[in-house]
């Protein structure tokens, strides 16, 4: 971690320096679970992409390493090694990635096999899938996995009709892929809280949960915005098409795209996001003075576990195995709150992990919530807290940095907490993210970039006539144990 910089993660996954995106080709293999991710060696700017590597053996030390993939000059990935997953074969694992060239508008197929652990990597002599098929208007980020004897690859695709779509390949040695048609193709749907999904698909996932129900994942691709945000179809796999059901936003917040997903060997499912940053620049990927300042961008999400309940909720927690940070136990506290009158809970450093139930009065007058305060003067907060009009849960950083390059505004999980009933919350703070899950399994995930040194105090507050009840346990949030393999630039130290 950059000893200087305030706002650089302690608890996520990130190099220490340059640009990163997509988490790609995770995968469980010998032994590891491994974390591939886009990566730019030279710069805090989109651009050069590679596959930088991290491993781990249970999801708390890490090893940085060598970068495992990087552009071929000349070759049908000059423009970068895009997004992909992994599956681990035969005793070896074997990388499916988007190669880009900036003479194509779309992002053929290859792969590249490693015999060595995942460490490095020869990359197939040709291209897998060259083209996509007719009809197709935006093709990459390829998703493989092994169903009983074959193999079955979905490519993010944008069909010239305006839908989205994943369409669907088949292999029986990941070799020779024959095109299946669309897996699913949809219009542009309306998604909970707000926007859609979109009329381009990419960072397409398939979770299967036995007995045909399954989640499809995808990131909403928007041909005048560009990425966007990230949902979720339920529904039965067919083997040739997914009959889905409606679909959910995967994640409520602003800073939360291209989610991959790991089958771990216990039978969960996990998942990593990208988190991109709320600096200065209004668009993700374009140049911004504040990341060129502190030379790094972007951060992977906590690890989460993705499960689906029988009536098509997809729902998400942290790693199980995140609660081993759980340090000192810095916040207890249980009362009432009234408006007007917050309670002092006490105080917390830069990174927490806190558990919560915020009332909402039985007659809906009042409502309880959370503000973290991270000036002295009181002028720098963030605040979560119960809607009192409607129940939902709202996290606001209209005032959470005084750096007037700070991306601002608020998001709600549009989940309504009834009269006389608790919100259960977990949320975790890492210097310049939020994470919050709800204890009904939805998640909002932002950025903020606090200006005030520690320590931090946590407020409970409430809005709304009447009194409303809370209870808080927080705790310490220690940092990963990160071993750098690296000297910063993918090259081996």
């Amino acid at each position: 971690m950059p000893a200087s910089d305030p706002h650089f993660p302690a608890a996520h996954l990130r190099p220490p320096a340059h640009w990163i995106n997509d988490p790609n080709g995770l995968v469980f293999h010998d032994g590891h679970y491994h974390v591939y991710f886009q990566y730019n060696p030279h710069s805090a700017r989109h651009a050069d992409m590679h596959w930088a590597h991290f491993r781990s053996p249970d999801l708390i030390r890490w090893e940085l390493l060598p970068v495992a993939l990087a552009p071929t000059p000349g070759g049908d990935d000059e423009g970068g090694v895009w997004s992909g997953n992994a599956v681990s074969t035969d005793g070896k694992l074997i990388a499916f990635y988007s190669a880009k060239r900036d003479d194509r508008w779309w992002q053929p197929v290859t792969s590249a096999v490693s015999h060595d652990g995942g460490l490095t990597f020869t990359k197939h002599p040709g291209l897998l899938i060259p083209q996509p098929a007719d009809g197709t208007s935006m093709f990459r980020d390829p998703y493989v996995w092994r169903d009983g004897e074959r193999w079955r690859m979905l490519v993010g695709s944008g069909l010239t009709d305006g839908r989205g779509a994943a369409q669907q390949y088949l292999s029986d040695d990941l070799e020779q892929w024959e095109y299946a048609g669309p897996f699913l193709a949809r219009a542009p749907e309306p998604l909970p809280g707000e926007g859609d999904t979109e009329e381009g698909w990419e960072c397409v996932q398939y979770a299967d949960f036995g007995d045909g129900r399954g989640v499809l994942l995808l990131s909403a691709w928007d041909p005048q915005g560009g990425a966007s945000h990230t949902a979720a179809y339920p529904g039965r796999d067919h083997g040739t098409h997914f009959a889905a059901e409606t679909p959910q936003r995967l994640d409520h917040g602003p800073e939360f795209y291209a989610p991959a997903l790991l089958h771990a060997p216990d039978g969960r499912w996990l998942m990593w996001g990208w988190a991109w940053e709320a600096r200065d620049a209004a668009q993700v990927g374009a140049p911004s003075t504040w990341t060129d300042e502190v030379g790094w961008a972007g951060l992977l999400s906590l690890p989460r576990e993705v499960t689906l309940d029988p009536d098509g909720s997809v729902r998400q927690r942290p790693a199980r195995e995140l609660d081993a940070l759980r340090g000192e136990q810095i916040l207890q506290a249980k009362g009432q709150v009234t408006t007007g009158s917050p309670c002092d809970l006490g105080t917390t450093g830069r990174s927490f992990d806190l558990t919560a139930r915020l009332h909402r009065s039985a007659d809906g007058g009042a409502t309880a919530g959370l503000r973290l305060v991270t000036s002295p003067d009181g002028s720098e907060y963030l605040d979560i807290a119960l809607d009192a009009a409607t129940g939902e849960l709202v996290v606001d950083r209209t005032h959470a940095s005084r750096e007037p390059r700070a991306q601002h505004g608020s998001w709600r999980i549009p989940r309504t907490t009834e009269p006389g009933d608790f919100a259960e919350l977990r949320v975790v703070v890492d210097r310049s993210i939020a994470e919050i899950f709800l204890g009904t399994g939805e998640a909002l995930t932002l950025r903020f970039y606090p200006l005030g040194e520690e320590p931090w105090h946590l407020q409970a507050r409430s809005a709304g006539q009447g009194a409303a009840d809370f209870e808080i346990h927080g705790w310490q949030l220690n940092p990963l144990s990160i071993e750098d393999k690296s000297d910063g630039n993918g090259r081996s130290s």
